[in-house]
């Protein structure tokens, strides 16, 4: 078992060396055999960890778990490095892509009559629907301002009206029944126009947010 280990950890050591080729792009560098190599010695590192998987098994019981921990170190390096490769490939493709389009574009012969076919038009309308929301809610918070100013002005009025008639109230001998089912009554429209207030408020803040 240990021979196996140290053989592949000195794979893992090797793949690593490869990747730091891969990465200084040195000229006339086969990139594609280092790649197969780095794909090939992965694969063998992962053959060898399933194999030392068993021979922990087989092993004496005391060093099982000293074992275990050494083959699962050697998983992680091999999921690291494969990993790697991948993210090195898709920076390739992408790499490869942009150049590509790069070239088309370079390659390309425009005149007075080629057809471009800028995404202009999307963006305007895009921008022309956000100033339409902008201008819905500006209008909905005008409007919800305006009905906050009735409000208070009918608070007011109300009030204006609650101290005439306690004053005619007072003048014309009112019992204090009276007087409190008045007062009763200035309190219940108190909590109306509150509630009013309230729900206008709420509605604006809900239209905001689903414009927004």
């Amino acid at each position: 078992m240990e021979s196996l280990y140290h053989q592949t950890n000195k794979l893992v050591q090797e793949t690593q060396h490869l990747f730091s080729f891969l990465e200084k792009k040195t000229p006339n560098l086969d990139v594609q055999e280092i790649e197969e190599s780095i794909e090939s010695k992965i694969s063998l590192i992962n053959s060898n960890c399933e194999r030392l998987d068993v021979l922990c098994l087989k092993g004496p019981i005391y060093q099982r778990q000293n074992a275990k921990m050494r083959v699962d170190q050697l998983k992680y390096d091999s999921r690291h490095l494969a990993a790697a490769l991948n993210s090195w490939r898709g920076k390739m493709i992408r790499k490869q892509r942009e150049e590509a389009e790069r070239e088309a574009l370079l390659s390309r012969q425009f005149t007075t009559n080629d057809h471009v076919d800028i995404m202009i038009d999307h963006n305007v309308q895009h921008n022309s629907s956000l100033k339409n929301a902008v201008n819905g809610v500006d209008d909905l918070l005008q409007s919800g301002s305006n009905i906050l100013d009735n409000l208070r002005s009918q608070r007011i009025t109300l009030k204006g009206a609650h101290k005439k008639l306690i004053d005619i109230g007072n003048t014309l001998g009112l019992s204090n029944t009276t007087m409190r089912l008045i007062e009763h009554r200035a309190k219940q429209d108190g909590f109306i126009l509150v509630g009013g207030m309230i729900f206008t408020l709420l509605v604006i803040v809900l239209v905001i947010i689903y414009l927004a």
